[in-house]
């Protein structure tokens, strides 16, 4: 099924919800005054707008060097540098992009952005050639109404122009305007807008242009501050009006959607002047993230849609979601000089980027999950992931995945141009650290370059040596990450006075040739405990969190010697639960550095740091019958295994990861995990189970989470059972009966026992009531004597006719509360 069908109704699919929640602490740079300062050497805000502290720089003038150019250089080589090779939606000859009367969607769009901006960071001279010509080509079709691209659009959306497709189009022509300074684009894209002036304002409600309408405000604004045509803003102001509201609600659960559209508000108070919309982008950034994303790595589950109850870290964030994620923080970072942007859009970049395309770049997969630990080819067809098709192994996916094959190029190019900014008042800003170098123009307007050296992330010295050929006074930015408690500057050798603007340390000085500057990043290790997800724990060092090294089996499962496609299965244990001191944790970690350089960090073997750890086995924690590991079950969790020492790697450099760690007890208070089975699933799975560990339903027809049925079947005895690692002594359970009356065909069981299973194997009955409750919508409770045993078994007969399951079954004291 092709994408733009299988995603069809996803804009409404969860509703609208009221976004709810504290706002983010501010760490912004106090803005720079124009009026009493140096002006800007590279376009600013007109007015009305809002002035932003940061500005972009032309693309070209920051040179990226390091582990950083060697991963563009991969991707040069890789699935976005070569893309033309294997993607037909390129194809100049039948791509409506180039010939209108053909077909054409997103697809080359989304290849271009990314590739052409890898030229720019790169110089390479063959990508710079090819994004010429498909400029020349797109910008061939225009129409004299304005119109551009496949003719099909015109009429694609109910009878009037998709003009989603366009959104990546214009983003691509316009780093190519200023890369280049061709005198076709701003004319190309006053005349687009000026055709989107003359539609109906309810077009933009529509598609899914209406949830990411954030990127044709962001054009509308950059096409105003180089043409002062006033009618932009009138378009903002419709587009603002009619599209989907994250003013007041969260009003999509699709994750490139919210990883777009979230940001819209505060684009458009740049022009409205209220603070109220900036509150409303943190508002729905905080409630999804305090709802999806409570785990590390910067994204947050939805493995297409973020679904009730599917919060856990084994729930996947797609890889267009990871690179438009990026691209937002990057964009508020200079709306509102606030630091924690530029740390969010770090996060991602160093913890979850590398790991959604296998380490030579000539292949992609769909999800990338926290926690993960078999990367196959198989559809999982019992609910665990929003799609049923498959969509965990790495390949060209020019079908199967569709998207983010040709999405994902904008990540890495996008991260090598935000790492220096410009300031509104004549300066510069190292916002993302990296090996790399800048050239640009500064205080009286004198050109300068800054040579930045580092191992960072995996170091916390930043040597900046400015190169001038006179003396020039501007000010220099220095983002301090929110992670790091103690930086330090000092500047030949010496300690040097810097103020404090927000996140920012600041050097306002008169700047000579050879001037050098040290920054000390102190890190730390920290563990962060998530008490939303059971208490589980994650390991960080500085900006990095760090993963179980499980050892990878890489299997050839299709695709051509040039464009391979894998597989990646486990080859060592992977169910581990951390040994922590419970006063100070991170006593419990040891880091350690390797001989391995920086080159290309993203590997087991390429990393130079590493943790040792110490954990236990976990025998309670599996994967189920499709091999999708389990969720997590409360910490800290029981198990008597021996302590065993582990390593643990950067996140970004395990393809199968454990990042989302329990923790182990060996008290009799601790916590037992049950492994879950039934005798049958078909489309919703027994691990829904160990999902409402905490949960109490609404009803038997309870929507919001997740439910355990044996549909198909109807009329049969079926059962459900928890099994433990060791005996556990249970005197009561309470089942919730699922029932849709009224929807569907599962109802309440004709009747059901409880079982244990005796230490000769046998599967006894429990004393007590003899006739447990079949209620509905309530949990049915039953008390018996005592047993210990190690495992537990729901027998149902199911009612003629109709099927049934459950929404919660929970054991008493010393089993899990399930």
């Amino acid at each position: 099924m092709e994408r733009r069908t299988f995603l069809t109704g996803s804009l409404s699919v969860a509703g609208a919800v009221t976004a709810a929640g504290p706002t983010a602490p501010a760490h912004a740079a106090t803005p720079p005054s124009r009026s009493t300062g140096p002006r800007p050497h590279y376009t600013a805000n007109r007015a009305p707008l809002r002035q932003e502290p940061f500005l972009r720089l032309p693309p070209g003038s920051i040179t990226p060097k390091g582990w950083l150019r060697a991963q563009l250089d991969l991707q040069l080589d890789g699935l976005n540098g070569r893309m033309p090779e294997v993607s037909d939606y390129l194809d100049e000859k039948t791509s409506g992009w180039s010939v209108p009367d053909r077909d054409g969607w997103e697809e080359l769009p989304y290849w271009l952005r990314g590739f052409g901006d890898l030229g720019y960071v790169t110089q390479d001279s063959r990508v710079l050639e090819q994004t010429r010509a498909w400029i020349d080509r797109i910008l061939a079709t225009r129409q004299p109404d304005g119109f551009f691209g496949p003719a099909r659009l015109r009429t694609a959306l109910d009878g009037g122009p998709d003009y989603w497709p366009h959104m990546p189009v214009l983003d691509a022509l316009r780093t190519w305007h200023e890369y280049s300074g061709d005198d076709r684009v701003v004319p190309a894209l006053t005349g687009w807008l000026n055709y989107l002036h003359g539609q109906p304002g309810t077009l933009f409600g529509k598609g899914w242009g209406a949830a990411r309408v954030g990127d044709t405000v962001d054009t509308a604004y950059w096409l105003y501050n180089r043409t002062g045509d006033a009618w932009l803003l009138d378009l903002v102001h419709t587009l603002h009006a009619h599209s989907a509201d994250y003013t007041h609600t969260v009003p999509t659960w699709h994750n490139v959607n919210l990883a777009q559209g979230f940001r819209e508000p505060a684009q458009y108070g740049v022009l409205a002047g209220d603070p109220a919309f900036l509150a409303a982008t943190h508002r729905v950034y905080d409630t999804v993230m305090g709802t999806y994303g409570r785990f590390p790595g910067g994204g947050f589950a939805a493995d297409e849609n973020a679904r009730p109850g599917y919060h856990d870290p084994r729930q996947g964030f797609e890889t267009c979601g990871v690179v438009e994620f990026m691209h937002s923080h990057q964009l508020l970072t200079r709306l509102t000089g606030d630091t924690v942007w530029a740390d969010r859009c770090e996060e991602l970049a160093l913890n979850l980027l590398p790991a959604a395309f296998d380490p030579r770049q000539k292949g992609t997969h769909y999800v990338t999950a926290a926690n993960s630990v078999q990367l196959d080819n198989v559809a999982k067809t019992h609910g665990q992931f929003n799609n049923s098709f498959a969509m965990q192994a790495y390949q060209p996916g020019i079908h199967q995945y569709r998207c983010c094959p040709h999405n994902y190029g904008m990540g890495w190019p996008y991260y090598a141009e935000e790492m220096w900014l410009a300031s509104l008042d004549g300066g510069l800003c190292a916002s993302l650290y990296g090996e790399s170098s800048v050239r640009a123009k500064v205080g009286d307007g004198t050109t300068v370059t800054v040579t930045e050296r580092t191992e960072y992330p995996f170091g916390d010295t930043v040597t900046l040596t400015v190169s001038t050929p006179r003396a020039v006074a501007f000010p220099l930015y220095l983002r301090v990450p929110g992670w790091c408690q103690d930086p330090s500057v000092r500047l030949g050798g010496r300690p040097v006075e810097v103020r404090r603007s927000g996140g920012h340390l600041v050097l306002d000085r008169r700047w000579h040739d050879r001037d050098q500057i040290v920054l000390r990043l102190p890190m730390r290790t920290t563990v962060r405990t998530w008490g939303a997800e059971e208490d589980s724990v994650s390991v960080h060092h500085g900006p990095l969190a760090y993963s179980l090294r499980i050892e990878e089996d890489w299997r050839r499962s299709g695709g051509t010697d040039a464009w391979p496609e894998y597989e990646v299965f486990p080859a060592s244990p992977w169910n581990y639960a951390l040994v922590l001191d419970r006063h100070d944790p991170a006593r419990s970690l040891t880091v350690e550095h390797t001989r391995a350089r920086a080159a290309d960090p993203f590997t087991h073997d390429g990393t130079p740091v590493r943790i040792r750890a110490r954990g236990r086995r976990l025998p309670g924690w599996t994967s189920d019958d499709q091999d999708v590991i389990a969720p997590l079950q409360q910490s800290p969790a029981r198990t008597t295994r021996p302590v065993e020492q582990l390593t643990l790697i950067p996140a970004a450099a395990a393809r199968l990861r454990i990042t989302s760690f329990p923790t182990a007890a060996t008290s009799a208070a601790a916590r037992q995990w049950a492994a879950v089975s039934a005798s049958f699933s078909g489309v919703d799975s027994p691990q829904a189970l160990l999902m409402n560990a905490a949960v109490d339903p609404a009803g038997s027809y309870d929507q919001n989470i997740p439910r355990f049925t044996w549909w198909d079947r109807t009329g049969t005895e079926e059962w459900v059972r928890y099994d433990y690692a060791e005996p556990v002594r249970v005197d009561a359970v309470a089942v919730y009966w699922y029932d849709d009356t009224g929807h569907g065909a599962c109802r309440v069981p004709a009747s059901w026992r409880l079982e244990h299973r005796s230490a000769d194997g046998r599967w006894l009955p429990v004393g007590g009531t003899p006739e447990p409750g079949v209620a509905a919508d309530r949990f049915n409770r039953i008390s018996f004597p005592a047993v210990t045993t190690t495992a537990l078994r729901v027998t149902a007969q199911l009612r003629t006719g109709f099927s049934g399951g459950l929404l919660a079954w929970r054991t008493g004291p010393g089993g899990p509360r399930v």
